[in-house]
């Protein structure tokens, strides 16, 4: 089980966040940093609880329309071997120390759960809650059995997000612009074996839903 301490975090998620984000074939600003604020999201738990394991929602205020980020993220309290590459930053932690963040669809333990959560083996946690399951998140999967089988995750990044190879012949595609749609829940899309998906505020007290992730066939 995670638990959420209520401490201090220096630099702060969305600071790390803002200075990484422009560096993203997926990123929609413009050349000038984003002001971003925390929408949403949800947790996952690490079943040796050494991991962090965050999906942030994170909206650019500053871009036309509010864009709205996901940004899968793990916390570790010591550097995972390589996986410089997908450093996002360290922050300190007035409880736990010194965090290294990772863009965590390079993480093994993240992928590992994440594909746990799309067979429903996992559940998805409260993101600022601790022990607090997350019941407006969905999931769905039809096809066969996923795991666990421990692999390196080498993900791709392109313009419509990021995609990554997993066992079972299968593609993950984390939607890293989020578009938000009229259904409640969101459904998956005709051709994909499964996905998650969920909702976050929105301006003028408004829920906004989208699919997050999509599992198909390679």
């Amino acid at each position: 089980m995670a638990v959420i301490h209520r401490t201090t975090v220096k630099p702060s998620k969305t600071e790390l966040l803002a200075d990484w984000l422009p560096g993203r074939p997926w990123y929609r600003g413009g050349p000038a940093a984003p002001v971003l604020e925390k929408s949403g999201g949800f947790r996952l738990d690490d079943p040796e609880g050494e991991v962090g394991i965050e999906f942030m929602v994170a909206t650019d205020t500053s871009s036309p329309g509010r864009t709205a980020y996901l940004a899968p993220l793990t916390y570790r309290g010591a550097p995972l071997e390589g996986a410089e590459h997908a450093l996002v930053g360290t922050m300190e932690h007035g409880v736990l120390g010194t965090r290294w963040v990772y863009d965590g669809c390079h993480d093994p333990v993240l992928v590992t759960e994440l594909l746990a959560l799309f067979e429903g083996r996992a559940r998805a946690m409260a993101q600022s809650i601790s022990d607090t399951p997350d019941h407006e998140v969905t999931r769905s999967y039809g096809g066969a059995a996923l795991g666990p089988h421990p692999f390196t995750p080498e993900p791709a990044d392109g313009e419509d997000g990021t995609r990554l190879p997993v066992p079972g012949g299968l593609s993950l595609h984390v939607h890293r612009v989020l578009t938000p749609v009229a259904e409640n829940p969101p459904l998956p899309p005709r051709d994909a074996l499964g996905h998650v998906a969920t909702g976050w505020p929105g301006p003028d007290g408004t829920r906004l839903r989208a699919v997050f992730m999509t599992l198909r066939t390679l």
